[in-house]
């Protein structure tokens, strides 16, 4: 089944939610939206349901307009972050009763609920009611719901957010071929850019109700199109620095510097340079590199990585680092960009190498 969006918009007076967008996504695999906080990620989400009207443009399924469809009559399965169960039913009859819906038997709804509850680790709670689960258990039952339906089109808007870690990183794993297996077209919004990379198959970059970039995640990723992109699957976020290639070598951010690695090539002008933090680092770099002191603003150490925020000629940079390194801010740090690990974009914001 192919989901197809074709010039869509919603608009809500004056405010656009949703600009022109043109998307189609395959059955078999999965289908990623990353974007921040009103992205509009769950906007489009919700045109594609048919929960909201589309200002202009259509929706089809499998070369279908069903537009103007209501979403009781699409075979669709919304799992929300928020998680939405029923409260008086037991979480076994939450997660039967889309198939008593189809007017499955007794027998068929059994042999379809017991080895989603078990995938999700519900089995010892199939008899409670949802007052009484975790907040975690009160998703997986909602996500269980969404697997037992066996729907066409299976939405979900971030739907691991509430699982603690070591659930969400087994889910991760098992999600992808379970809803491969079904044949269903699979829409996943997240946040996290190393989730959409954990997740795979193909995922659209969106920014304030744009999608900007569509591809395959992992080339996606490598091989941002824009600025834009690279920013949207960028966490902690990528430095973008102006940069000028001259006959002396090139300029960041005020100060000059040999031209090495992905600088070496590029024809003389003025362009935008991107690096990752994890290509920025304290540590020297192997191969090509430029080095340069800059001033600590805020150390962060989370877990076996630290963050140094730092300032350089007014311009703010964040370097990723394996360990713990002991920082402070006003300390001067010695910091090693890998240039050839950098991205080079145009000054309109088109990556050119």
């Amino acid at each position: 089944m192919t989901l197809e969006l074709e010039k869509i918009q919603l608009r809500v007076g004056a405010d656009s939610h949703i600009y022109e967008t043109d998307l189609s996504l395959e059955a078999g695999r999965f289908n990623i939206l990353l974007g921040t906080t009103l992205a509009g990620k769950t906007s489009l989400m919700r045109l594609m349901a048919g929960l909201e009207k589309p200002t202009a443009g259509r929706v089809l399924f499998n070369g279908r307009d069903v537009t103007h469809v209501p979403v009781q009559q699409r075979s669709v399965a919304f799992v929300y972050q928020q998680f939405i169960n029923y409260p008086n039913f037991t979480v076994y009859d939450n997660i039967a009763s889309p198939l008593r819906v189809q007017g499955k038997s007794r027998a068929q709804i059994e042999a379809a609920v017991a080895p989603v509850a078990e995938l999700l680790k519900l089995t010892p709670m199939l008899h409670r009611l949802p007052s009484e689960l975790s907040g975690g258990q009160q998703q997986r039952t909602a996500l269980a719901r969404a697997l037992v339906k066996r729907a066409d089109l299976v939405l979900l808007d971030e739907p691991l957010a509430n699982l603690d870690y070591k659930l969400r990183e087994e889910l991760r794993e098992e999600l992808p071929p379970l809803f491969a297996d079904q044949g269903a077209t699979v829409v996943y919004a997240t946040s996290e850019p190393v989730e959409a990379l954990l997740l795979g198959g193909y995922t659209a970059a969106m920014s304030q109700g744009r999608v900007v970039e569509f591809g395959e995640t992992q080339t996606l990723y490598r091989n941002p199109g824009s600025v834009l992109s690279a920013r949207v699957f960028s966490d902690p976020p990528i430095n973008v620095m102006p940069l000028t290639r001259d006959a002396q070598g090139v300029v960041i951010a005020g100060e000059r510097y040999p031209a090495n690695g992905a600088f070496t090539a590029l024809p003389f002008g003025d362009y935008h340079a991107g690096i990752r933090p994890h290509h920025l680092t304290l540590a020297d770099a192997k191969g090509d590199s430029i080095a340069f002191t800059a001033s600590v603003r805020v150390s962060e150490i989370t877990g076996s990585e630290s963050l140094v925020h730092a300032r350089l000629h007014d311009h703010d940079w964040v370097s990723q680092n394996h360990g713990v390194h002991a920082v402070n801010p006003g300390d001067a740090v010695t910091l090693h960009m890998h240039t050839n690990r950098a991205l080079v974009f145009d000054r309109q914001g088109r990556r050119i190498h």
